[in-house]
């Protein structure tokens, strides 16, 4: 069978003509490219890496609606993003779960002053948030979802309640509030299924990942990075979504000079996963919304077994790939002191970091957190026109392409046919209670409790799919102590999900890398499973597993000596 990626270059060796190309393949630029699909204009994406590998695979993993954003007067947007937030619990319930959020407050009055001048735009850096801030604030928050609710309303609680439920958090809080946001498990993998979902509604879209796009006369030329090859391709007009990238790459693609005006203004946001498990049952499923020291939001949560920690908030200057630094690492991990002063956090305790670049709009604010976080469309007449995508979060990226989606439709006169508000995604289609769907693989299958629970976690509904193609297989066998993925479903995510390195499946595919789940052993399998579907030779099988490795200690804090020593604990036999 041939894989999707393949089959789409072969559609467009047939025919090169579009009526939209929508460069970057993150979450901003898949959203356009379905929402343009769909109202019926043939729609070509084309990513340079992998999907959703830039900003995009680098997010803090929460859909939420902006709390702080209050404080900065963009009421819009806070509308906006609840009901983004809303919209995505109810269509990827798979992958998007209500996150029950803690807020430990220390003071009563503090920051009312502050708060009020942020919205009048006369503060830049803002102070401890107390109590009635925060009440005022949360206030809001719930009468902006008033008429759609899903979440439960907040409330506040005496500090011995809080104290009964989180003993370990700071012993200076007085008051705690409690208020509902969401989080999503796998928000790359969320970004695949829109493709495969638009690619089923509208056979005439095409994505590309490992692809790039450059000026070729009065139209352009898509290269395979992989393969080489060239193909001629003409539209009729370009969305631009490539994030932070944007100056750089409307200048590679029109005559735009490069002493223009900047359209981003990105600022550089670290995270870490801990494996601490004393931080994790304190955690009592909550996020923990807190101020450090210096004023600005930090959250900690659980994910996937593990505690997601962050995050940083640095002004850059260039647009490039981006890694936590140890500065930035020490910091977060001093912010979880401040608020768990009891629970040792160390360095060692970090499995995995990662960093990525906000896409904002240009901004002079010296405080980077009173940079907005809304987004615009931005039109630039050429040869053919570029619609720019500018700003614009995780949570939003639907309302951002549907208003990109109106002001190309408009341009090209052509009607918007279909919504999709309430368009379920992937796996979330038909998905209602993730536990019956599990029994129902054990029953149909025969797989493990266990095996079901991945599957369903991964993929939602889809789950039932994969396992059709995996069913009966000699090699749908674990690769390794810890995971539950097997080589049979490492050739479902070649054949089905776009996957065409080993970095596409440890990284953005499955989480084994951002869990601490991977290891030198675990690689050496992957590589293997992935080198027989691929039909890779020795030479490009160890190539993929040094870039991988690479990768992991260049930008994720995983170094080679990690991955080995992990191996060998994996592998001691039990005391």
């Amino acid at each position: 069978m041939p894989e999707p990626r393949d089959e789409s270059f072969e559609m467009l060796r047939a025919d090169g003509a579009f009526d939209v190309i929508v460069v970057g393949g993150g979450i901003n630029g898949i959203g356009v490219f379905r929402e343009l699909a769909l109202q019926g204009l043939r729609v070509l994406l084309v990513e340079r890496n992998d999907f959703c590998s830039g900003c995009s695979a680098a997010p803090s993993r929460m859909i939420h609606g902006g709390l702080r954003y209050l404080e900065n007067g963009e009421f819009d947007l806070v509308r906006e993003s609840l009901n983004e937030r809303d919209a995505l619990l109810r269509n990827a319930p798979h992958m998007v779960r209500p996150l029950p959020t803690t807020i430990p407050i220390t003071s009563v009055f503090s920051g009312i002053l502050n708060g009020a001048a942020g919205i009048l735009g006369l503060s830049t850096r803002p102070a401890n948030r107390g109590a009635v801030p925060i009440k005022i604030g949360l206030g809001l928050y719930d009468w902006v979802s008033r008429k759609r609710r899903l979440l439960p309303r907040h409330r506040f609680l005496s500090a011995r309640e809080t104290f009964r439920r989180w003993p370990k958090l700071t012993p200076r809080l007085r008051f705690s509030a409690i208020y509902h946001d969401a989080w999503i498990s796998h928000p790359e993998r969320l970004g695949v299924e829109l493709i495969l979902d638009t690619q089923r509604l509208a056979p005439g879209a095409l994505a590309l990942n490992h692809a790039e796009i450059l000026p070729d006369g009065d139209a352009f030329a898509v290269s395979d990075r992989i393969s080489g090859e060239r193909y001629r391709v003409t539209a009729k007009a370009v969305v631009n979504a490539t994030g932070a990238w944007l100056d750089d790459s409307l200048t590679a693609l029109t005559d735009r000079p490069e002493s223009a005006d900047r359209l981003i203004s990105g600022t550089k946001g670290s995270h870490v996963i801990l494996d601490n498990a004393e931080l994790h049952d304190a955690l009592n499923g909550h996020m923990v919304f807190f101020d450090n020291s210096d004023g600005r939001v930090c959250i900690v949560f659980p994910y996937l077994g593990k505690v997601l920690a962050g995050a940083t908030d640095i002004r850059v200057e260039k647009a490039e790939r981006v890694r936590c630094e140890d500065e930035e690492r020490d910091y977060i991990l001093g912010s979880l002191r401040l608020v768990f002063p009891t629970i040792e956090v160390t360095p060692e305790q970090a499995v995995y970091s990662y960093s990525g670049i906000r896409p904002l709009p240009k901004s002079d604010h010296d405080f980077t957190g009173r940079i907005s976080r809304g987004h615009f469309v931005c039109r630039i007449d050429a040869a053919v026109p570029h619609f720019c995508m500018v700003g614009g979060k995780w949570t939003t990226f639907r309302a951002f392409a549907e208003q990109t989606a109106d002001d190309v439709l408009a341009a090209l006169g052509r009607d918007r046919k279909e919504e999709t508000l309430d368009l379920a995604i992937g796996g979330g289609r038909g998905f209602t209670d993730a536990a019956a769907l599990a029994d129902d693989l054990c029953g149909q299958f025969g797989v493990s409790e266990a095996r079901a629970t991945h599957l369903v976690d991964s993929y939602g509904t889809r789950a039932v799919e994969v396992m059709e193609f995996c069913a009966g297989r000699e090699d749908d066998r674990p690769l390794g102590a810890g995971t539950e993925l097997t080589a049979a479903e490492i050739g479902f995510l070649v054949q089905h999900e776009y996957a065409e390195t080993l970095g596409d499946i440890v990284m953005r595919r499955t989480s084994l890398a951002i869990t601490g789940a991977v290891d030198a052993a675990l690689i050496e399998a992957v590589a293997a499973a992935a080198g027989k579907a691929l039909g890779w030779d020795e030479a490009r099988e160890r190539a993929e597993i040094d870039d991988l490795v690479s990768e992991l200690e260049a930008y994720h804090g995983v170094s080679r000596e990690t991955l080995d020593r992990r191996t060998q604990e994996r592998s001691a036999p039990c005391a």
